[in-house]
């Protein structure tokens, strides 16, 4: 069964000296403050869309590595993993994301964790979805 997730952001302002507040409408999470200054400086208690990026694609990957690992009958004890996105709005916006992951697995080589991470680092479908979308929809108007 397929699940839609929803967030939304109010805007006020223009690019520079705007603010939004995302709101995370699906699980209720509290809003987080989004500007620009937080996106292409220093963060100052603010989110940026790089940010909830990472966020996704360190959950995603880590949910895909570990069924791959229990599937082959090597379930992990524990995953860390850390999504690291650069943003650089001089050369076009995202320039790399650096996924780090250490992980607790019994009966497992290194070799063979490292093959299984590659793997899921390929199938997580939010690293699919950055590799490239075919289909991606909006629904624009005025207010």
């Amino acid at each position: 069964m397929a699940t839609v997730r929803t967030a939304r952001t109010n805007w006020s302002g223009n690019l520079a000296e705007g603010s939004g507040i995302v709101h995370f409408a699906s699980s209720g999470r509290p809003d987080a403050d989004v500007t620009w200054a937080a996106r292409s400086q220093d963060a100052n208690g603010k989110t940026s869309p790089e940010e909830l990026i990472a966020a996704a694609h360190s959950s995603c990957f880590s949910m895909a590595l570990s069924a791959g690992l229990t599937k082959a009958g090597t379930p992990p004890q524990s995953l860390q993993t850390s999504a690291s996105v650069t943003f650089d709005p001089a050369a076009g916006g995202i320039t790399g994301i650096a996924l780090t992951v250490r992980g607790t697995v019994a009966g497992i080589s290194a070799e063979d964790f490292v093959a299984a991470a590659n793997e899921a680092k390929a199938g997580c479908p939010v690293s699919k979805a950055l590799a490239g979308v075919d289909n991606i929809t909006l629904d624009a108007s005025l207010a």
